[in-house]
């Protein structure tokens, strides 16, 4: 009996047809149908997308072509009833320059309800192993939130940080 998960031992079209399921995986056709970004950008879009749809549990996750800027990026709610995020997958080796982040910035960004919101996006930096690292960007400074924990208000270096913060 086979164990799940493992790959079958019975002949080469068997265990070949279980490692093929991304190729045929109809989101992936998707991106690949947009036709805007290389496979290596494609292939870290869906495993960014399998990511925030599994690990992560994100609601309402689409794909939306950039073809000006050769990219496959992600909008999603992370919860229900927050405002979409754009996502930008890159395998690890591609690298940036501030002019092309702003770029993607203005372009792929999503109106926020709150005006004065700076534009947002998150970088998901993807491994060969799969492993996908998240940074959020801003356009400018954005102040951290408070924290939930009333007793971290009364913490000194909770003054300390604050005090910096605002000066």
């Amino acid at each position: 009996m086979e164990a799940p998960g493992c790959a079958a031992r019975g002949g080469p079209e068997r265990g070949a047809a279980r490692d093929n399921w991304m190729a045929t995986h109809p989101k992936l056709k998707e991106m690949m149908s947009l036709d805007v970004a290389d496979s290596t950008q494609v292939y870290a879009a869906f495993l960014v997308y399998l990511d925030l749809l599994e690990g992560r549990n994100w609601h309402e996750v689409m794909c939306v072509g950039l073809a000006d800027l050769r990219l496959v990026c992600l909008h999603g709610r992370e919860r229900e009833a927050e405002n979409l995020q754009v996502v930008v997958p890159t395998p690890v080796h591609m690298s940036f320059t501030h002019e092309r982040l702003r770029e993607i910035m203005k372009k792929a960004c999503v109106p926020q309800d709150e005006k004065d919101s700076p534009l947002s996006v998150i970088l998901a930096i993807t491994e060969t192993d799969s492993t996908v690292v998240y940074y959020k960007l801003t356009d400018g400074f954005v102040m951290p939130d408070l924290p939930d924990n009333t007793e971290d208000m009364d913490n000194k270096q909770w003054r300390k940080k604050r005090k910096k913060l605002l000066k």
